[in-house]
């Protein structure tokens, strides 16, 4: 702002009252500061407990005073200034104007009149810091717009304008900028004018929109301080006015008019409530003001001083007020709520103070007023009063220049500046640490709260709190005084002590608490030990309320005492949850139990999660029901095991219930607890825990464990309190389990020992059960007999019945049951009876078990029914022979007719596969109308793979190589086919045939059947290679005849071998035609072939490609 021109005074303030020393403060805790007095770390601890203050904030002066650097053109006659907006009037008439923003941009104006013409006496500026009216002795007044290039003549302002009341709500709120709206104007000849002024520039109205006289004061004395507020600021409905003179303070209040867009007469019937007639002195003949005080004096001048809080802001409203009177400066706070005609409470007037010592007072010059003091100017120094409790807290000598006289104090009503000129220099009187010493103020005033609100530090709110404290324990206050100790730096054994020496446990209580909230949380020692003292505390009062309950009960009302024991109670549960981390519980327990109060001893338990404590109570008084729903409540399995038993053998539904709401329980653990019900008297009506619980585990958890499936079938076998009579009839549900049990996957059986359920049915006396694990493990035969040997036929019909893949087993076990029911029941009737419940046994298979003597009129109409089905059966047998006879003989004849049957071929014809003529050599006709060589026949056969299996491939090499050795003479060379070269110079060797691809056999003549042999092993261990073994050409020479020409379909004489060879040779060639002949390779291969895809795994189709 202006500070960089200011030279602030170095010299020290004049004498002020100095506060009374602070005590230091030792210790924050129990024990008192460790480090020597001499030590650096006290004081850095001492530096530390000022809190975030600094030192030399904390000692700044309340006000300091520098000369603004800058040359006056003239003698200053006036200064303003308002919202960082300076202006003064210099003897000149010229008007210099500053933005203290903008300190370096300086408008100087000059007023269109000489000094000899007219003399500047006041300039007046307006709250935003736009409009200024300069008056003249004369009477002659000016107006400037902060825009404006020069100031304009406001002519119809003919008067000595001593004061203005500017309407700050309405300039602070942007609204009308180039208008002043309503403004109140004091003259020196005591008359109060309402006026406008706008600066907006129109041809047909001047800046002077209004200007007329409201109101006249009776003693014509000038008016030299005015204000007026509207109240309340959001909607206002009345105005304050508040008027001075010399000697006179007024208060006008009513209802203003109602206000047009463009500022309208506010004040005219305000004032004209007041205008019956005029007052004599101070007595009040008829209603003049609402409130008239009357200061007479011998000074001449007057001014009238405000203090607003948040004066940037459009609606708010002055707090205090001074008046400079001749006998001191009155001075109080503004109560806009007042429903008196006093506006002003707790007003006082201040003398002024002899700053000289034996001499009078002196007259001050000007007067300012801050929040918490008034500032005096005088002609060589300023000084500055507490206006709370009147004394002199500054003064300063003014450093003035030879000649140099002091005119005012200027202060800036919304920025909080204060000036002080005189007709050669500016001050700027900064308020620094203007609140310094204010608590100290309110604390000798009692005014505790409010002195805290102006601590800056903690050595200065802890005395506060200290003082505050001991005046609450000396009225009796204690719950108050504890409070204010647990937050201040009195020793903890002092207060204990006081509290303790009063008898005001309950108080000691709440300082005990407050103390334990403010604990730092490192210190684990003093919590503990605050919070285990307050649970005896708590205790202690618990018990003495019971016992004035039980006294007083018959005689009292004792309704107050049970609801304070109901809060008291709930106090220390609420005390327990949130100090339980800072509990020893083993102390706790202690104390609880030492009190006898069972109720905090469980909730305290509940509180620090030790659940194993509550449970064992409650399991000690037999409370089983409100044990297992502290189980439910907590989360540690642990207890589910621990406590299992007990509860099993006690309230088993609960409990069952309680683990089936656990599904993290571990069944093998819990099998102690289960294994309770196994021998405990148990009512026959109400159904077994145990199985229930365990039934779940295998149909609802899916638990595959074989030992809780061992379990349960224990259960099922041998359960309590069954008579072994009704045994037999409480097979039901095992069988069901026995039936229904989830088996293992992987095995398909059951998860549950057969052997060891076995044993247990046996010796449970369960046959039914035990037929059934019979049959679980496969033993059919011990199953009937089980049956059986219980006398249960028809259970020894349903297991004879289950091995249905095994016919021959069945009949075998039907075959027991009927020797059971013929020889040991000797129930002749039953036994026929029992052959309609199969068809596996005939008549003839149960007679053997007849005696020997036995009358045949029980079943010889079985007998009977037995032969005549035997006759009709033969009789059908006889149809079918005679029947299969004659198809045989069809067949015969249509086979006969097939070697007759011929195909005429064309000359031209074509072989199937080469394309050459058919008749070029021995070949084969299909009825298809197919043909084939011979040698390509059978490299057709070889090709198409998915026609010939490897049994025929197989059957093939055989053959082959048996008409290999057939045909080979004595001298061991093979007959090659007709037209082929046979000699030791034939230019083509001959075909390597079966015998090459396994090596030379020696005496193939001699050693047939072991050639065949090697070669048929050869074959079976050659796997893949069967088509390889296999040479078309030789294959077709062996097949073809020997003299077989061309045109010629049947082969000439035979080369004579012998007799038995030939037909041998012949035989051979015809198993081997029968299979390359049997049908067309071609039309079969289609159809074997029609899942083979056309593109093989591994190679790539290229032929969709574009």
């Amino acid at each position: 702002m202006f500070d960089d021109y200011v030279e602030h005074s170095s010299s020290p303030a004049g004498p002020v009252t100095t506060a009374t020393a602070i005590p230091q403060l030792h210790y924050e805790g129990f024990e008192p500061s460790p480090y020597e007095p001499g030590d650096p770390r006290a004081e850095l601890e001492e530096v530390h407990s000022t809190g975030n203050v600094d030192s030399a904030t904390l000692h700044a002066p309340i006000f300091d005073i520098g000369r603004v650097q800058y040359d006056f053109p003239a003698p200053l006659v006036t200064c303003v200034v308002s919202s960082d907006m300076l202006a003064m009037g210099f003897s000149s008439n010229m008007i210099v104007l500053i933005e203290l923003s903008h300190a370096d941009q300086v408008i100087k104006l000059r007023i269109p009149r000489k000094p000899t013409e007219m003399t500047m006496y006041k300039l007046f500026m307006d709250p935003s810091g736009r409009h200024i009216v300069i008056t003249s002795i004369q009477g002659e007044n000016w107006y400037l717009y902060r825009s404006w290039k020069e100031p304009r003549r406001l002519k119809g302002f003919k008067m000595v304008i001593e004061s203005i009341a500017w309407n700050k709500p309405a300039l602070l709120s942007a609204s009308h900028l180039t208008s002043t709206r309503e403004i109140l104007i004091g003259a020196r000849n005591g008359t109060i004018w309402e006026a406008v002024l706008d600066a907006e520039e129109d041809f047909f109205k001047s800046q002077e929109r209004y200007l007329q006289a409201v109101f006249s004061l009776p003693e014509r004395h000038p008016i030299s301080g005015i204000k007026f507020d509207f109240f309340p600021p959001t909607d206002p409905k009345k105005a304050l006015v508040i008027v001075t003179t010399a000697s006179r303070i007024y208060q006008f209040v009513g209802a203003p008019d109602r206000r047009s867009d463009d500022g309208g007469r506010v004040f005219s019937g305000l004032f004209n409530a007041y205008r019956d007639t005029a007052p004599t002195g101070r007595r009040k003949v008829l209603k003049l003001a609402s409130e008239i005080l009357e200061l007479p004096g011998s000074l001449q001048q007057s001014e009238l001083r405000f203090y607003t809080p948040n004066p940037d802001q459009a609606l708010s409203l002055p707090k205090a007020m001074a008046w400079m009177t001749g006998p001191g400066v009155y001075h109080g706070i503004l109560n806009f709520e007042s429903k008196s005609e006093d506006f002003i409470d707790a007003a006082e007037l201040l003398p002024y103070p002899s700053l000289v010592p034996n001499a009078d007072p002196e007259l001050p010059q000007s007067i300012a007023l801050t929040e918490f003091h008034i500032i005096l100017l005088y002609q060589d120094r300023i000084a500055g009063i507490c206006n709370l409790d009147d004394q002199l807290k500054y003064e300063e000598s003014l450093p003035l220049r030879p000649g140099e006289e002091v005119r005012g104090v200027a202060s800036d009503p919304v920025r909080r500046t204060y000036w002080v000129y005189t007709d050669q220099s500016l001050f700027e009187l900064v308020v620094g640490n203007e609140d310094r010493d204010v608590w100290k103020i309110y604390l000798e005033k009692q005014e505790f709260d409010t002195a805290l609100k102006y601590a800056k530090t903690a050595a200065q709110r802890d005395h506060v709190l200290s003082a505050h404290a001991n005046a609450y324990f000396s009225d009796g206050r204690f719950f108050q005084a504890a409070q204010c100790y647990a937050q201040c730096s009195t020793t903890f054994e002092e207060v204990t002590l006081k509290f303790l020496d009063a008898g005001e446990r309950d108080a000691l209580r709440s300082y005990l608490i407050s103390r334990l909230e403010r604990t730092r949380k490192g210190d684990l020692t003093q919590r503990m030990m605050l919070a285990t003292w307050l649970v005896e505390f708590y205790l202690s009062k618990c018990n003495e309320l019971d016992d004035i309950v039980a006294s007083e009960s018959v005689s009292h009302d004792v309704d107050n005492l049970r609801t304070e024991q109901a809060i008291l109670e709930d106090d220390l549960r609420q005390f327990f949850d949130t100090y339980k981390h800072n509990l020893d519980r083993t102390t706790i327990y202690e104390l609880i139990q030492g009190h006898g109060r069972t109720d905090m001893y469980l909730y305290y338990a509940n509180a620090i999660g030790d659940y194993q404590r509550v449970i064992e109570h409650w399991i000690l008084e037999e409370a089983w029901l409100k044990a297992i729903e502290v189980i439910n409540r907590q989360s540690d399995l642990e207890l589910y095991y621990r406590f299992g038993p007990v509860l099993m053998r006690q309230a088993p539904k609960e409990t069952v219930d309680s683990w089936l709401r656990q599904s993290s329980l571990d069944p093998l653990r819990l099998i102690p607890s289960i294994l309770q019900l196994q021998h405990t008297p148990r009512d026959p009506l109400t159904p077994n825990q145990a199985i229930r619980y365990l039934n779940h585990l295998v149909f609802e958890q899916y638990n595959s464990s074989p030992t809780v499936h061992n379990l349960l079938i224990t259960f099922y076998v041998s359960p309590s309190s069954v008579p072994a009579s009704s045994a037999s009839e409480d097979d039901g549900p095992l069988l069901r389990f026995l039936s229904t049990a989830p088996c293992d996957p992987v095995s398909g059986k059951p998860f549950y020992d057969l052997d060891y359920a076995l044993r247990l049915c046996k010796n449970g006396g369960r046959t039914q059960p035990c037929v059934h694990i019979y049959s679980k493990m496969g033993l059919w035969e011990n199953s009937v007999d089980l049956a059986l040997e219980k006398g249960d036929l028809e259970l020894a019909k349903i297991n004879a019945d289950m091995p249905e893949d095994d016919r021959p087993l069945r009949k075998k076990l039907w075959l027991k049951i009927a020797r059971y029911v013929v020889q040991d029941k000797k129930d002749i009737k039953t036994a026929m009876r029992f052959l309609e419940n199969t068809d596996l046994l005939k008549i003839e298979d149960i007679l053997p078990f007849f005696p020997d003597f036995v009358v045949i009129d029980d079943f010889k109409e079985e007998i009977a029914h037995a032969l005549e089905g035997y006759s009709n059966h033969i009789e059908t047998l006889k149809t079918e022979m005679n029947e299969a006879t004659q198809t045989a003989e069809s067949i015969k004849q249509d086979i006969i007719a097939l070697k007759n049957r011929f195909v005429t071929i064309d000359a031209g014809e074509q072989c199937s596969v080469c394309s050459h003529l058919l008749l070029s050599r021995q070949f084969y006709v299909f009825p298809c109308r197919h043909s084939f060589h011979a040698d390509c026949l059978i490299g057709l056969h070889l090709q198409v793979k998915e026609y010939l299996p490897a049994a025929s491939l197989r059957k093939i090499i055989t053959l082959q190589n048996k008409l290999t050795i057939s045909k080979t003479p004595m001298n061991g060379q093979p007959v090659l086919p007709p037209g082929q070269p046979n000699g030791p110079n034939s230019s083509q060797p001959p075909r390597a045939l079966l015998s090459a691809n396994f090596g030379a056999i020696p005496n193939p003549l001699q050693n047939g059947a072991r050639a065949a042999n090697l070669l048929g092993r050869g074959v079976l261990t050659a796997g893949d290679r069967l088509r390889d073994l296999i040479v078309p050409d030789a294959l077709a020479a062996l097949v073809m005849a020997p003299a077989w020409m061309p045109g010629i379909g049947g082969g000439g004489p035979r080369p004579i071998i012998g007799l038995d060879a030939g037909e041998k040779t012949e035989k051979l060639r015809t198993e081997l035609e029968d299979i390359l002949a049997s049908s067309c390779p071609l039309c079969e291969g289609v159809v074997a072939g029609l899942d083979t895809p056309f593109v093989k795994d591994g190679e790539v189709d290229t032929t969709w490609a574009l």
